[in-house]
């Protein structure tokens, strides 16, 4: 899963991305509202974790502009504030949860997690293929009665490719849903987790397609 931050204190953003991104989740960071708005409408994310007092645009205006492009992608907003009206007003806008500064990490994971299974309940469903199932909010896969064990990036692959089931897709869509915006290393990466997939899953579930990307297939069919 992909997720924005929009957060101006760098320290506590680059934080923030390193523990996610330990969690298996891919992270970009932006640091300024006009930004972070910008990233929000041309990227496809799962979750965006949204500071209300930001530079050049504060997050109730960036929350609020989403909302009326009919953008409903989950937003958790942090601020410094404590009032109960600037979290109605955060609310308001469109924000599905909010967070006071200062927060254990553990307490920002625990709602990032909760948020993610409440949109799974309400629009994102579990991704079946034949005896393959992956549950994107318990970040589970079985195949048939068998619950195999992936690492948080394998799963993150297996779930792009789980997502489009049947279609192909390339090592370059792979690694945006997986990697974070400023990965910069080899493409080929996907190959070892592809791998690593096959040899986990079982043999016939994901075929390349020679000079395009791969292919989630039913091994059973």
């Amino acid at each position: 899963m992909r997720l924005l931050i929009v957060e101006d204190e760098r320290r506590l953003a680059v934080s923030l991305a390193r523990g996610l991104t330990a969690e298996g989740f891919a992270v970009d960071v932006v640091h300024d509202g006009v930004e972070g708005l910008h990233r929000a409408t041309e990227g496809s994310y799962d979750l965006i974790i949204l500071d209300i007092m930001l530079p050049g645009m504060n997050g109730y205006r960036v929350c609020a502009r989403l909302r009326a492009a009919d953008d409903w992608t989950p937003v958790l907003m942090l601020t410094a504030k404590d009032g109960e009206y600037d979290e109605a007003e955060g609310l308001d806008t469109g924000a599905d949860d909010y967070l006071t500064k200062p927060f254990s990490y553990v307490v920002l994971l625990a709602h990032v997690r909760a948020l993610l299974r409440r949109r799974s309940r309400a629009g994102t469903p579990v991704l079946r293929l034949g005896e393959l199932l992956v549950d994107p909010a318990a970040r589970r896969v079985w195949v048939g009665a068998r619950e195999i064990s992936l690492t948080s990036k394998e799963f993150a692959v297996l779930e792009q490719l789980a997502t489009r089931a049947g279609e192909v897709v390339s090592k370059a869509e792979i690694l945006e849903h997986a990697w974070d915006f400023a990965y910069e290393g080899d493409v080929n990466i996907v190959e070892v987790y592809v791998s690593a997939l096959r040899r986990k899953l079982g043999a016939g579930w994901i075929s390349t397609v020679r000079g395009a990307g791969y292919r989630l297939v039913d091994a059973g069919a």
